[in-house]
């Protein structure tokens, strides 16, 4: 293509989509009409002219002048209390609903990893000796020991405040390194079932299990089930690096990423009600039934929330992405 013949062939049509810019408001319905006929125009423009003859200061013109008038014509819209309700009510849970295929069998995969890690270390001496001295390890494990009063070590706003705070830096760090083949993301879900299982296993050859996990599911079925989505999520992005889909690479990681920060935000909320149940529930002088109780009406709570609300709006087509006219403008490709 000879770059100088088409830009003298369409400078005129830029040149006048740029007038029509700089007036802003002050158009006539057949010159609103010409404004998107030309931004239209001027997309195909720069599409064809990446493709074949790209320029560098032609193509940083173009898309200046492409990104001004898709503001003009789109407009700008203000959040509102009714985003923030749509986005709870349908965006969050039917983004958590969509990836269940991937959240969900990381969940009962990385439980049986910390189960074998707890029956490993609860079966072998060894390797108990091998994670501290004995005496140290009954001072963890016995009534009253670090295991019991690491719940109300601390007071217990300040606590909830610390657990939701790295809970949800880990939750984040699962959405965002997914982008890299997901890698990241696995090494991050073992440490954290490394840690649990390290937990099952001393506590049950101190024979105390119970004690354990009525400490540990009030708050623990809530908060696991959030990094267990988190990192699902994450997976799921690292997999769209190796197959997009029916999409381009770039699209689909830009919807599927788009929808991982809203599910961020989303499953940061979660946390923090996880956090209020580990600061004010786990450590409380509450009957272990009563405590796991809480625990277990949160997450099937969460779980309800998921698959009846979250399952509706996705089945009327919901993404958990931002709404069309938020997304940036993909330029048509020149065949």
């Amino acid at each position: 293509m000879d770059l100088d013949v088409y830009v003298t062939a369409h400078r005129a049509e830029w040149d006048r989509l740029d007038h029509l810019l700089r007036r802003g408001g002050r158009l006539t319905g057949a010159e609103a009409d010409e404004l998107v006929a030309l931004y239209q125009r001027t997309a195909t423009h720069l599409s064809v002219i990446q493709s074949s003859a790209p320029d560098p200061m032609l193509t940083a013109r173009l898309t200046q002048l492409v990104a001004r008038a898709r503001a003009t014509v789109t407009g700008t819209r203000r959040s509102s209390w009714r985003d923030a309700a749509a986005f709870l009510t349908a965006g969050f849970p039917a983004a958590v609903y969509r990836s269940r295929h991937w959240w969900v069998p990381t969940a009962v995969l990385s439980t049986l990893v910390a189960v074998l890690i707890g029956w490993w270390i609860g079966t072998h001496p060894e390797v108990q000796a091998a994670i501290g001295a004995p005496a140290d390890l009954r001072e963890m494990t016995r009534p009253g020991g670090q295991y019991e009063t690491y719940y109300s070590s601390h007071p217990a706003a300040s606590f909830a405040a610390q657990v939701w705070t790295n809970n949800a830096q880990a939750a984040a760090m699962c959405l965002v390194l997914g982008a890299f083949l997901g890698l990241p993301v696995i090494g991050i879900l073992f440490v954290n079932m490394l840690n649990l299982g390290v937990g099952i296993g001393l506590m049950t050859s101190a024979g105390r299990l119970d004690v354990f996990l009525g400490l540990i599911l009030p708050h623990g079925l809530l908060e696991l089930t959030a990094v267990f989505v988190a990192a699902g999520t994450g997976l799921r992005l690292g997999w769209t690096l190796i197959d997009p889909g029916p999409t381009t690479r770039r699209a689909a990681l830009a919807e599927r990423g788009r929808a991982a920060v809203g599910m961020a935000i989303g499953l940061a909320l979660v946390l923090f009600l996880s956090g209020l149940i580990e600061g004010f529930v786990t450590p409380s002088g509450l009957p272990t039934w009563g405590r796991i109780g809480i625990g277990v009406a949160a997450e099937l709570a969460f779980l309800a929330y998921v698959w009846i609300l979250g399952g509706r709006a996705a089945r009327a087509g919901d993404t958990g992405d931002v709404e069309e006219g938020d997304r940036s403008a993909e330029l048509p490709t020149a065949a």
